[in-house]
């Protein structure tokens, strides 16, 4: 039987750009060549798409553009039953492809973009479809839909415009302070602040701006962040919840991939119900935004014990450290194994 083609795109437009490079080096590390054939497609942060045969030890470093002898421009055809375009010396051909492994964080990637580009093309792609990867990037929508099921989420008020200081101050008023300043639609804690002081909430705002075209402010939490992660499409599977211990403040980017003071405990220190607790909720967060595949949904526990749904990733970051695979790990299922499980369910979810 003839292998599976899987192109893994990294790279993107996105300030997560360098993440990708890192969550996509592992992939390509890990999936197995006896059984699959790969094609690695990375794009610029400008928005140039190239085929790379490069070395893979490149991508990480990001010297993988850096070579034109080992680049080929290419791109996922809308056009179904083509796969990718290759654009060689002056020609055009097109290269079967089975599935497409998105491993781009954050906007341009996670957002639904490229998965309703696969879409059109009838390409297989690994992670969540186009509705519920974009629903799940809102914070705000996803907020919404999620408290119709019961499950608190934080109070909140979202501005899709440049409000003025009094409406950001009549907002405040209503939620306390701290409050978290966030763009709506964005990854890896980029234009997050946490405002402990009135006349800061301005910058905090325009901060927000520079990440997205929408902006929601937040209330403070008392209380732990709890992670899950959740593969299947209709069976789900819930890894070990871990938990972050943070000393002061949030998880920035800078702690989420430095942890100078923040610490991750695997298992998370909860009882055996309260993790139970927290793996049901999380299936019905991923089932109610629509997930398939793969999904990482934050929750907040407060003292009383009670769950509030933070933001759901579809497109978690995905080295052999990160979370997501540390906690599936966690009941048994290794890296390699789990790249397979999650090839092998966006071949079994062909909505295309």
């Amino acid at each position: 039987m003839s292998k599976k083609v899987v192109a893994v795109v990294f790279g993107g437009c996105s300030p997560e750009y360098e993440v990708s490079l890192n969550s996509s080096f592992s992939i390509i590390n890990a999936i197995d060549r006896e059984k699959y054939d790969v094609i690695l497609i990375g794009i610029t942060k400008q928005g140039s798409w190239f085929r790379y045969t490069g070395a893979v030890e490149d991508i990480p470093t990001d010297k993988w553009h850096s070579n034109d002898a080992v680049l080929t421009r290419a791109f996922v055809s809308p056009e179904r039953g083509v796969g990718l375009m290759e654009i060689r010396n002056g020609s055009v051909q097109s290269v079967p492809v089975d599935v497409v492994f998105p491993m781009l964080h954050g906007r341009f990637g996670e957002d639904g973009t490229i998965q309703g580009l696969c879409e059109l093309a009838g390409v297989p792609c690994v992670g969540s479809g186009a509705a519920a990867s974009a629903l799940c990037m809102d914070k705000s929508r996803a907020h919404k839909l999620i408290s119709t099921k019961g499950i608190r989420v934080p109070r909140s008020v979202c501005y899709e415009y440049v409000p003025t200081e009094g409406e950001i101050h009549a907002s405040v008023k209503e939620l306390g302070l701290p409050v978290y300043v966030k763009p709506v639609k964005a990854g890896s804690s980029f234009g997050i602040s946490k405002v402990e002081d009135a006349a800061d909430l301005a910058q905090a705002v325009k901060l927000a701006f520079c990440f997205d075209d929408a902006v929601v402010l937040e209330e403070n939490i008392d209380g732990f962040e709890a992670r899950c992660s959740v593969v299947g499409n209709n069976e789900l599977t819930v890894g070990r919840v871990d938990e972050i211990e943070l000393s002061d403040g949030f998880f920035t980017f800078e702690e989420k991939y430095t942890l100078k003071t923040a610490k991750i405990h695997l298992p998370a220190r909860v009882s055996e119900e309260m993790e139970r607790r927290l793996a049901d909720t999380a299936k019905v967060i991923y089932k109610t935004l629509g997930c398939k595949g793969y999904c990482r949904i934050d929750v907040f526990v407060t003292k009383d014990d009670e769950i509030i749904f933070n933001e759901a990733n579809t497109i978690p970051g995905f080295t052999a450290k990160s979370g997501f695979p540390k906690m599936m790990q966690g009941i048994g299922i290794e890296y390699p194994q789990l790249v397979e499980m999650l090839i092998e369910l966006s071949l079994e979810n062909e909505n295309v």
